[in-house]
């Protein structure tokens, strides 16, 4: 049985994880093909250059050297603020969770779980106070088994 190989992604990795972010939108159906060969070739430039920044981190899945999925985590340290029932939390690292992506043909298998239990390793390593992820119908049930809970957030496209 092969096993599955959960780690921290590099450079070299930002064709795969540009490959992920394109392909977990069209999955949802909300890139159209044209944009999404335009999104793919973008993103490969900017996880190169946000990898080497030092404030975006991926990984990548794997099974047997093929590639099965991936994470991002952005972190951003967050000004002092409140937190949970009003409490007062200092500056501290937040992470954004984004593009996590598994091929389709190894979904149901618990990749997509090893990759958010590394990403929340690693961000608990980092101190931060906490993350927060924008889940697709499909990923919901996975997150709300891992504690996610709904927020207030609203956005304004500029």
């Amino acid at each position: 049985m092969a096993e599955l190989q959960v780690r921290l992604a590099t450079v070299e990795d930002a064709g795969t994880l540009a490959h992920h972010r394109s392909a977990m939108f069209q999955d949802m159906g909300l890139l159209p093909d044209g944009v999404a060969e335009q999104l793919r070739a973008a993103s490969v430039d900017f996880f190169r250059a946000a990898i080497a920044g030092g404030r975006w981190f991926g990984w990548v899945a794997t099974i047997d050297d093929s590639t099965v999925g991936g994470a991002v985590l952005h972190l951003n340290t967050m000004p002092p603020r409140n937190g949970p029932g009003g409490v007062f939390l200092p500056s501290r690292p937040q992470g954004l969770i984004m593009n996590v992506y598994v091929e389709p043909e190894h979904r149901r298998g618990g990749i997509a779980a090893s990759l958010m239990d590394a990403v929340l390793e690693f961000a608990r390593s980092k101190g931060a106070a906490s993350v927060t992820l924008h889940a697709s119908q499909k990923g919901k049930p996975l997150y709300e088994k891992m504690g996610f809970t709904p927020t207030h957030e609203m956005r304004l496209f500029l």
